[in-house]
């Protein structure tokens, strides 16, 4: 499960968990707190060393791979919907919330946003587009660090809204790209399951991925997927029908 996390030297855990707050617009009780070095006063304050400590925020994006299935429940029927007439508003929160967290982290970068159809249940989420020149660390490897920013971006604007919008985050065209080429492993794995006649297993994938291999496969009348393994290691497996 990918969070976001945040390594801060302070001089006690409260100034650390006070710097996450302010650095991720969130409550202080929004965290899980790892010391990683206790640091020490030294001799006569001589070599003295401040400890270090890992921030990382709770929950994970796991949630995104059983959105096809997800069942009215209370914390859905809490949800504010996204009125039509506050579109402008909605897209210009986005824009301003993501262009913030870009300076904050020293990154110039053009960001434009959108708001998608409503779907089944009538929720619309917000496509965020960052483009520029040297925005490689934003994506990370395997997309860690873009999905981390995309579930902080979530986060930030369903705050700064008033209620849940889910954000998805594309950093110079890099999803199409990775769902086009999953897309084309989705149907390439499943022709070799039925030609061998024999499971074949993806590589471990973020559970956004394995989504993208669940649906693009889901009406195909040969094969059956499903999700194997436990946090990073999750994988999809391809079955062939008997």
């Amino acid at each position: 499960m990918n969070r976001p996390m945040l390594e801060v030297i302070a001089g006690s855990v409260e100034e650390a968990i006070a710097k996450g707050t302010e650095q991720f617009s969130v409550d202080r009780d929004a965290f899980d707190v790892e010391i990683l070095d206790e640091g020490s006063k030294g001799f006569l304050g001589i070599g003295s060393r401040q400890m270090r400590i890992r921030l990382t925020l709770k929950n994970g994006d796991e949630s995104e791979e059983r959105q096809p299935e997800k069942k009215v429940d209370a914390k859905t029927t809490e949800r504010k919907m996204v009125e039509p007439g506050n579109d402008a508003d909605i897209i210009y929160a986005a824009e301003q919330t993501t262009e913030d967290l870009l300076n904050k982290l020293k990154m110039r970068a053009k960001v434009t946003a959108q708001l998608s159809e409503p779907d089944d249940d009538g929720d619309r989420s917000l496509f965020v587009d960052i483009t520029g020149n040297d925005l490689s660390p934003l994506i990370g490897r395997k997309a860690e660090t873009l999905n981390a920013l995309q579930y902080l971006l979530t986060l930030m604007v369903s705050k700064h809204l008033n209620h849940w919008t889910q954000v998805v985050v594309d950093v110079e065209g890099y999803r199409v790209r990775r769902t086009r080429q999953l897309k084309q492993l989705a149907h390439r794995m499943a022709e070799q399951a039925v030609k061998t006649n024999r499971r074949q297993i993806l590589e471990p994938m973020s559970s956004s991925e394995r989504r993208v291999i669940h649906l693009e496969l889901k009406d195909n009348p040969d094969v059956v997927t499903e999700s194997i393994g436990e946090g990073v290691a999750r994988k999809v497996s391809i079955l062939p029908k008997r």
